[in-house]
Order: C-alpha cells, then structure tokens, then sequence
C-alpha cells in the first residue's frame, strides 16, 4: 500500500512522545508498506536524524521547516479565524501548498495522520481513505492547564480549551478511522460516535530498555520532556513538595530530574539533593542510577512513555492515578499509586525501606510492560484500520 504518513514533528530524535510513537510505527508500518512521509519541524534537524529516518521512507521524505515569522503569522491567524492556536502553530501555507503538490505526485491508497495539529492539511484533500491518531485529547490536557493556571492565564487557556475540544468533534467526520492511545482520553472526546475510536497503545522495545547492572546513585529518578507543562508542574510537585516529606524518613535521598530542554522552572529545583541533568545520550542510564521511579502527575493526558521505560527496566515505580488510568497496571501489584504528596511520599519512603517488597514490585511490573506494550502487535492492529486500498 502506498501509504502517506503527515507529522508534526520530524520523529527522531527519541525525546518527545509523539515522536517515539511514530518512529515506531514508521519502523513496522515501512516492512509492509509503501511510506511517503511529510513531516514539519520548528528546529533543525540533525544528518543522523534523517540517516534514521530516511530508510523507513521508500516513497519519499519530505520536511517542512517552520521559521519563527510564519509560526507568528500562522498564530495571529488561527486567533482571527477560530482555529485552535494548537492547530494554527502548525498550519502553514507554503507548508500546505507543499504538502498538496506531494499528495499530488505520490497518490496515496491511504493518509495516516498524526494529532490534530496536522488535521487542517486534509480539509479538502478528497481523500476517503484516512485515518487520524488523535493520540492525546490536547482539549482535557488544556482544560485541567487553565485550571491550575495563574488568573491573568486562564482566560486564554479557556478559550483555547473549547476550542481545542470542538474542533477535535469536529474533524472526527473528514477521517474513515480513528486511534487513541487509551480508553480513558477515548472518553475524553466530545463526539457521540467517540466509540469507534480504536484504541492503539504505545509499545516498548524491551531488548533496548532492559535491567542494567550500574551503580545506584540517586534514590529517587523523575524523566521526560522537561519544556512540556505537565512534566514541569510534576517536578516542581516532587521536587518541592513530595522530597521534603520523604527525607524526614530518608534524609540523605536524592532526586534526578533528567530529560531534553529543562524550562528555568525546572532548573531552578537544582540544589545538592536534587539534579536536573538536561538532555542524556542515553536515558538507560539515568533509570539505571536511581531506586526509585516517579511519576507525579496532575496534569496532561495519554500514556506516559516514561512509566513504561522505567518499569521494562525493573525499576519499582510510583505514580497518580491520572498517568495509571491510561496504563492500567494494577496498583500494589505492578506499581503503587498515590494523589496526594504525603501518600506518594509514604510510597517512596516503603520502597527505599523495604528492598525486598521494592524489588518484588519491580520484577511484576517489568512483566506487566513486556505482556501488554508491544510496539509489533500495537502498529499491526493499526493497519487493521488501514483496509484495502481505496
């Protein structure tokens, strides 16, 4: 099948979630199919980039790069017109006329389309085969955003949450199928036929992400993306509110903050109990260094990578049940969960005690990750969706 694949984002390197969820898929999808990618960037990117990208592409590789004064025009616009700012971000005209002329010459038997944010270069594209990987519900994520937000933010946050939330219903009607990443942000869109949405979960390639022998430096380990909103706010929760409460019990534990482009927010945390490391060549390391894995989380949506990556690597982890109800893992057994910063304290601080509960959790939730997140049985169920050629 000739398939045309439309990004966001170039899907390499590895340190967002969207781009680790289409490099996979691309990496399965390119054994079976025809790939033709077009994908935007608003940074540049590397040779080895594309030397990992390009062989997944025998249709072609093509990569829009967005410059700051389009970005600004394509925002003003989306203001005047009603579009999402998330989706105005990324619609581009000399993108559009680019991508048409790509559409064009490859005729592709069907479109895969990652995020809504990519959405608007289908409008009147008449394509009936497509399909669209809302992936996350970005409306719930901006809500629950604005809501913990500073007063003079919400106003703008609102806005942009009820926008973000009709236009998710309302380019449900232009694609034949749809994909989610979990039961719960299914729920989460306003669209009475949200059950048709097949729920395609992320995977993890075990053989990379497996148990190191390395020296435990760090009690406790917090990783991500660490611009991205709803991380920022869960360091700033564990650093300044859960750590405190943990070292009443455990006063020499030290928190790793690790993950590509710290906002000043998060390099603030730094002081001699708690590192932010920025980027890492290879992230093993960082789960590798600590007993403990965090994952916070009060805000955002979708399946947080993190969680999977740490517990393949048998490391004992804790988390909310806003992050466990997309990974459904059962709390006690293959993690704990927690709310509020005295519990998840009191989670860590029975971990970091009790070595041999800690390391039994650890082996029953490396086992759960490898039974249910497998990127091969995840992206088949995506071509499923794909059918016949149109």
């Amino acid at each position: 099948m000739r398939l045309l694949v439309l990004l966001s984002r170039f899907p390499y390197p590895l340190d967002k979630g969207d781009k680790l969820r289409a490099f996979h898929q691309l990496r399965h999808l390119s054994r079976q199919h025809e790939v033709c990618l077009f994908a935007l960037t608003d940074e540049d990117v590397s040779a080895g980039a594309y030397a990992a990208v390009q062989p997944l592409c025998r249709g072609g590789l093509h990569v829009h790069r967005l410059r700051r004064p389009a970005i600004a025009r394509n925002m003003v616009r989306a203001l005047a017109t009603g579009l999402p700012l998330q989706v105005g971000y990324f619609h581009d005209a000399a993108a559009q006329r680019r991508f048409d002329t790509v559409c064009q010459e490859f005729q592709p038997e069907h479109i895969y389309c990652q995020l809504i944010r990519m959405a608007e270069y289908l409008r009147a594209v008449k394509q009936p085969a497509m399909t669209l990987d809302y992936m996350d519900v970005f409306s719930k994520g901006m809500a629950r955003r604005a809501g913990n937000a500073p007063g003079w933010q919400r106003p703008v946050l609102s806005l942009e949450a009820r926008r973000l939330r009709a236009y998710e219903a309302g380019v449900f009607g232009w694609f034949r199928a749809h994909t989610i990443i979990s039961d719960q942000d299914r729920q989460l869109i306003d669209h009475p036929r949200r059950d048709e949405i097949q729920v395609v979960l992320n995977g993890i390639d075990t053989d990379y992400f497996r148990p190191l022998n390395q020296a435990k430096e760090y009690e406790v380990l917090f990783c991500g993306n660490m611009s991205y909103h709803p991380n920022v706010d869960a360091a700033v929760f564990l650093a300044e509110e859960i750590m405190p409460l943990v070292r009443q019990q455990h006063p020499r534990a030290r928190l790793l903050i690790a993950g590509t482009t710290p906002a000043p927010r998060v390099q603030q945390l730094a002081s001699e109990s708690v590192v932010v490391s920025g980027w890492l060549d290879d992230i093993r390391t960082a789960y590798a260094s600590a007993r403990v894995f965090v994952a916070p989380m009060r805000l955002g949506t979708g399946l947080q990578n993190k969680l999977l990556e740490a517990m393949a690597m048998r490391l004992p982890s804790v988390t909310t049940s806003l992050a466990n109800n997309a990974l459904r893992g059962r709390p006690d057994t293959d993690l704990l969960v927690a709310e509020t910063a005295a519990a998840l304290a009191g989670q860590i601080s029975h971990l970091l005690a009790e070595t041999d509960f800690a390391a039994a959790l650890a082996a029953r939730g490396q086992e759960f990750v490898r039974h249910n997140f497998d990127w091969e049985a995840s992206t088949h169920r995506l071509e499923g969706l794909f059918g016949d050629p149109a």
